[in-house]
């Protein structure tokens, strides 16, 4: 065989290889196709999904018990992916999340919102496993459960959710990702990182219970507008609190009010009735 010979199979083997590599990437990835992760391009994919619909995807609990996303409508609910044998991002991005649940249902109440935790590696994180790995993590707050699914369901739900991961010789590359659904499975907000601030997750919480969907002339509307305007952040404390202050603001400017317009309303009373007396006379 002659070195052009040579050269020729070598140049056609790489054209084969290059086909191929995309597809393998492809197959085993939520999102864009790629062998290193791409922050920017991650980012784009993921707030495109915003305003998704959520399919009524099914899961299995840690007791092997079905559950169904639609389960879960009539409360915003908090969607967080990830792998039971990750080591390090994974476990520090659900210790960052209970920190910010916990102030969210200390803020909102317990009951006004849901979470759960899904496990994306669908050969390993079996029901048994994603409940050591909530126990691991020392997760005992209401309303969370850690769920299982199969491998078609992880791979629509991560695309609907705007997750991207593929599988890389470490486990796997992730996006750091937290989503918020609404009330009606709509995907609503987005947080990122290992490590966020409480009122990334709680302040979209607080538009979706007190600020959406409520009559604002019936009691309910009018408490929970009181909630979403007096709850708020203290960073010295790290904490959610209610600022009276506020409250009490709201309620002198309403006497106020209320003493101006029955000055006014005495006014004019006055005025009308001494037309009405100099016309007798």
């Amino acid at each position: 065989m002659t070195v052009r010979a040579i050269l020729t199979a070598g140049m056609a083997m790489l054209a084969m290889t290059a086909a191929v590599l995309p597809r393998a990437t492809a197959a085993t990835s939520s999102g864009p196709a790629t062998t290193i992760l791409d922050e920017q391009g991650a980012l784009a994919f993921s707030q495109a999904a915003l305003g998704t619909q959520i399919e009524n995807y099914r899961f299995v609990d840690g007791d092997g018990k079905t559950v169904h996303l639609a389960d879960y409508r009539g409360k915003p609910l908090i969607v967080n992916l990830v792998y039971t044998a990750c080591i390090r991002s994974c476990p520090v991005i659900v210790q960052t999340l209970n920190d910010a649940v916990a102030d969210a249902q200390g803020a909102l109440d317990a009951d006004r919102f849901n979470i759960i935790t899904v496990g994306f590696d669908t050969r390993s994180d079996t029901p048994d496993r994603m409940r050591s790995f909530a126990r691991s993590q020392g997760i005992n707050l209401p309303n969370w459960r850690f769920l299982s699914s199969d491998g078609r369901t992880i791979e629509r739900l991560a695309k609907q959710l705007g997750f991207v991961y593929y599988a890389s010789a470490e486990g796997f590359q992730h996006l750091s990702q937290v989503s918020i659904l609404d009330s009606q499975g709509v995907l609503y907000r987005q947080v990122y990182g290992e490590y966020f601030d409480s009122p990334f997750l709680v302040e979209p919480l607080k538009d979706l219970v007190f600020g959406r969907n409520s009559d604002p002339l019936s009691v309910e509307g009018l408490v929970n507008r009181l909630r979403l305007f007096c709850t708020l952040y203290d960073p010295a404390a790290q904490r959610y609190r209610f600022d009276y202050s506020v409250f009490i603001g709201l309620t002198i400017g309403l006497a106020a009010l209320l003493i101006v317009g029955s000055v006014l309303v005495r006014n004019i009373w006055r005025r009308r009735n001494g037309v009405w007396l100099s016309i007798r006379h």
